[in-house]
Order: structure tokens, then C-alpha cells, then sequence
């Protein structure tokens, strides 16, 4: 559609039917807009957009309502995200730079997210996979156990305790002072995969009498990274669906269904590394209505983001709601959420 009076038709249809709920019609269409021709025009245009599948007709009434297919078109012409107020970055800036830990901003991002949308907000924890060691530490705990820490770039601490035979006398804690020192040459600033696999060759570098503690540290260290159980997500805000219930057909429950299984969730946020060629890898993901694969989420409209530290993304975070959705304010809030999510992990 090149007619630029029909988009402008379409994007009137699209912002009063998210404000009221209600069918539009072309009267009150002319009554709140100024296109500057007549109501028959008007109705012209939405007969023509009702062809091309952009806006549809619920029930007999005269109003119409847009389709998928109308609101995709809405989102890939908007000019420019709605910018948030100073005072509103502000205010993001100072609840998320109270955060104590990753655990902390996780929440605190989450819940964040639902109050500035008043949609279902959704945060990936950054995915280990995607992680880099920042730090590795060896800590003993009296002569036969130690504690083996690891720190990632996001700020994730991981701990373990492995039952050892090592003593406490000074070759001990020489040892223990160069298995330290070997793993930080050999694992900080790499993936969790490129460091598990550099790590496999480094008992062979001690005496053969030490090589089991060696290897039981580095056992350690590879639960976390092969860790897979814990690519996991976290809700916020799931009773705001309850709230424009209506949007649903019939229903809610195939929707709070998806919610349940995360392993959907984690697909939505699966491919926000892969950005196609000239499209920054942070870049808003917007799917609407049936773009979604998952059957449940067919009603509803999902924006999202990618988050990092650095150039790399190690997770995701967004929003999920009705297609009756302020697209505008709510990518711009799933935007800056993000950003300052990112500063946040720089190290």
C-alpha cells in the first residue's frame, strides 16, 4: 500500500482502537482526526484497507478493528520509537543502579518492566552459554574440602565444594596458589565452552601425585560450564492479562498455558543474537499476533530485546500482551530497559 492517506487512516484506526477498545468507524474517525477530506473518502480508504486484509469488521457493526496484518504494517512504518521523558530514564537509571547482585537485577528489571507497560515482562538470566569467565577462585576450607568459585562477565557467581585430600601445610598452599594461577591463564576473558575445552589438558602440567586435586577442581568448574538447566526465565506482571481479558478470544488460558512452559519463553529470545545482516544485534524484535509459533501466543503480540555487556548479548528481555498493544511507548520502555540493563553488566 503506497497511499499515504490510507496508512494515515490505518494508523488513526490503530491508535483509537488501542486508547478505547472499541471498533472504529469512519464518523468518529473524521471527528477526531483532521485528513482533510470528506467521510465518504474516509470510508473509501477503509474499504480499501479492508481488501488489502489491514482491518476487518468483528461483528456487524459498522467499526473496524486491525487485523495482524494491519499492525504490522502500524510498527514497520513508524518513523521514530516515542522517546521516554528525561524523567522517566532518570527514574529507571536509579531503581536498577540500587541493584546489589545479578539476582537483584533480574527482579528488580522484571518488575520494572511490567509496571512502565502494564504488560507480562519477561528476562532471560544471562544465558551461559553466551558467558565469559571473568575470574576464578580456589578457596580452601580446612584441610579436606575447598570451595571453587567462578565469576562471569555478567556479574554471575557460581559456586561449588569438592572433598579433597590436601592438607595445610605451605606445598598445599603453593599448589593451590598455582592451580589458581593455571586456570585464570587458561580460562578468564573465554566462553564457557572455549574455556571447558582448554581446561581438559591441564592436569597433565602438574606432578603426577597432585593431578586428581587438579582434576577434581577442574570437575567443578565444568558443572557450570556445561551448565543447561539453568537457562531459565523470569515473570512479572502475569495478572496484568486479566485486565483487558477481552482481547483474548474466549479465553485466556491458552496464553497463560505458554507462560507456564519456559522453554517456549526461551525461544522467543533464542534467535536474538542471529540480527539479519545490517541490523544491530541489540535491535527490537517485534512479532505480532500468528508470527508466533507457539499456537497459545497466536492473540497476543511480543517485544523484546536483546541485553550484554560489551558487543555481546547474553540474554534477552521484553514484553508480552494483547495486539491491542501501545507498540510506540512499550518498545520504547522495552528499549531503554535494556540499555540500562547492559550498562549495568559492562565490567
Amino acid at each position: 500500500m503506497t497511499d499515504e492517506r490510507r496508512l494515515a487512516v490505518l494508523r488513526a484506526i490503530v491508535q483509537d482502537y488501542v486508547r478505547t477498545s472499541e471498533p472504529v468507524g469512519s464518523r468518529s474517525l473524521v471527528e477526531r482526526h483532521q485528513f482533510g477530506v470528506s467521510a465518504a473518502t474516509v470510508r473509501n480508504d477503509m474499504a480499501l484497507l479492508e481488501e488489502e486484509g489491514l482491518i476487518h469488521a468483528p461483528h456487524t457493526s459498522a467499526g473496524r478493528v486491525p487485523t495482524d496484518a494491519g499492525y504490522r504494517l502500524f510498527v514497520n512504518r513508524l518513523s521514530a520509537i516515542k522517546p521516554m521523558s528525561g524523567a522517566e530514564r532518570a527514574a529507571i537509571a536509579r531503581f536498577l543502579d540500587g541493584a546489589v547482585d545479578l539476582d537483584d537485577v533480574v527482579d528488580r528489571t522484571v518488575r520494572l518492566l511490567a509496571s512502565l507497560t502494564h504488560q507480562v515482562a519477561v528476562v532471560q538470566y544471562p544465558s551461559l552459554s553466551r558467558s565469559m569467565v571473568r575470574h576464578i577462585e580456589v578457596v580452601p576450607m580446612g584441610a579436606s574440602r575447598l570451595m571453587v568459585i567462578l565469576i562471569a562477565n555478567t556479574g554471575r557467581v557460581e559456586q561449588r565444594v569438592v572433598t579433597v585430600g590436601l592438607g595445610s601445610d605451605e606445598a598445599a598452599h603453593d599448589l593451590l596458589g598455582r592451580i589458581r594461577s593455571e586456570l585464570l591463564a587458561e580460562a578468564a576473558g573465554r566462553s564457557f565452552p572455549d574455556a571447558s575445552a582448554r581446561l581438559e589438558s591441564l592436569p597433565d602440567r602438574f606432578a603426577p601425585h597432585d593431578r586428581d586435586l587438579v582434576r577434581a577442581v577442574i570437575g567443578c568448574l565444568d558443572e557450570v560450564l556445561h551448565e543447561e538447566c539453568e537457562e531459565r526465565v523470569v515473570l512479572a506482571g502475569t495478572g496484568n492479562l486479566a485486565r483487558v481479558g477481552s482481547d483474548f478470544p474466549r479465553t485466556i488460558a491458552p496464553v497463560l498455558e505458554a507462560l507456564e512452559e519456559h522453554v517456549v519463553l526461551l525461544k522467543l529470545f533464542g534467535q536474538l543474537g542471529d540480527a539479519p545482516a545490517g541490523r544491530p544485534a541489540d535491535a527490537l524484535a517485534v512479532t505480532i499476533g500468528h508470527e508466533n509459533q507457539h499456537a497459545g501466543l497466536a492473540s497476543t503480540s511480543v517485544i523484546s530485546s536483546g541485553y550484554g555487556s560489551g558487543s555481546e548479548l547474553v540474554g534477552g528481555l521484553g514484553v508480552l500482551g494483547p495486539t491491542r498493544m501501545d507498540y510506540p511507548s512499550t518498545m520504547a520502555a522495552v528499549r531503554a530497559v535494556a540499555h540500562y540493563v547492559s550498562q549495568l553488566l559492562e565490567p
